[in-house]
C-alpha cells in the first residue's frame, strides 16, 4: 500500500516523496519542468532521503538543464501550416474542409491531411487526430505485445492506451494490465517497441534494478539509445515522464 505522498526541500530542489511497499529506494526526475520524486520503502526515514537526494545532487541538475533545453510544441491550434508528429516525422499540417467523414490521411512524406466538417470547433479537430492516433497506435501495439509478451514468456490480462501526463508507459503487475501513452504515436516507432518491453518486464522484475537491466540488455540491446531517442523527442504542448 501506498502512503500519502509528501514534499521535502533538499538544497532548494522540492521533493516529492512516496513510501511504498518496495525494497530499494527510487529517484527519477521527470519532464518536462524537472520534478523529482522518490520512491522510498516504508521505513526509510525523511532523513535517509534528503542524504540519498544530496548525493544525485549533480545527477538531478545536469538532467534537469537536458530537459530545459529539450523541444517543446507550441500550443496546436490546428490550422494548415502547423507541424505535426507521426512516428517520429514532422509532417505540415493541412486542413481539409469535408462535408463526409472526419479523419486524417497522409498524403505524403510530408504533408498530414486533417478532413474535417466546416463547423467543428479547434477542440473537435483535436479529437479527430487523436482518434486517429488512437487508432494507428493499437493497431502498431497489438502485434508488437504478442511479440514480446511470447519472448518474455509473460501475458497481460489488459492493455489500453491514453493520454498520460507523467508517464510515456506504466504496469499494473498486480492486475497484469499495461497502459501505453497515447503521444507515442509521435515517437519513432522503436520507441513503442522499447516502451511495451520495458512494461511487460516490469511482470518479470518489479523495480528497475540490476536484474531489470540484465534483461532488458538480453532482451532489447539497444534499449538505453532508444530511451534516449524517446526522450529527446519534442514534448507535447500539455504539461505531461519516464
Amino acid at each position: 500500500m501506498t502512503t500519502e505522498t509528501h514534499h521535502l526541500t533538499v538544497s532548494g530542489i522540492r521533493v516529492s516523496v512516496v513510501r511504498k511497499e518496495i525494497k530499494n529506494l527510487h529517484l527519477g526526475v521527470y519532464p518536462p519542468d524537472g520534478r523529482v520524486r522518490v520512491a522510498a520503502p516504508l521505513a526509510v526515514s525523511d532523513a535517509a532521503v534528503r542524504v540519498a537526494v544530496i548525493g544525485k545532487l549533480g545527477w538531478i541538475r545536469r538532467q534537469r538543464a537536458a530537459f530545459d533545453t529539450q523541444v517543446r510544441e507550441s500550443k496546436r491550434e490546428m490550422v494548415s501550416g502547423e507541424s505535426h508528429y507521426f512516428l517520429g516525422r514532422r509532417y505540415r499540417l493541412a486542413v481539409v474542409m469535408n462535408h463526409g467523414k472526419s479523419g486524417v490521411v497522409i498524403r505524403n512524406r510530408t504533408i498530414m491531411e486533417l478532413r474535417v466538417r466546416p463547423d467543428l470547433t479547434t477542440d473537435q479537430r483535436e479529437r479527430v487526430l487523436q482518434r486517429w492516433y488512437r487508432d494507428v497506435l493499437r493497431e502498431l501495439a497489438t502485434p508488437l505485445l504478442a511479440k514480446w509478451q511470447s519472448a518474455l514468456g509473460v501475458t497481460v490480462d489488459g492493455w489500453g492506451i491514453k493520454r498520460m501526463k507523467t508517464r510515456w508507459g506504466s504496469c499494473n503487475a498486480k492486475a497484469r494490465r499495461v497502459w501505453l501513452n497515447l503521444e507515442l504515436a509521435k515517437k519513432p516507432p522503436e520507441c513503442l517497441e522499447y516502451l511495451i518491453v520495458h512494461e511487460l518486464m516490469h511482470l518479470l522484475v518489479r523495480n528497475h534494478d540490476d536484474r531489470f537491466h540484465a534483461l532488458m540488455d538480453r532482451h532489447f540491446p539497444k534499449w538505453r539509445a532508444t530511451r534516449k531517442t524517446l526522450n529527446a523527442a519534442p514534448l507535447a504542448h500539455e504539461i505531461w515522464d519516464y
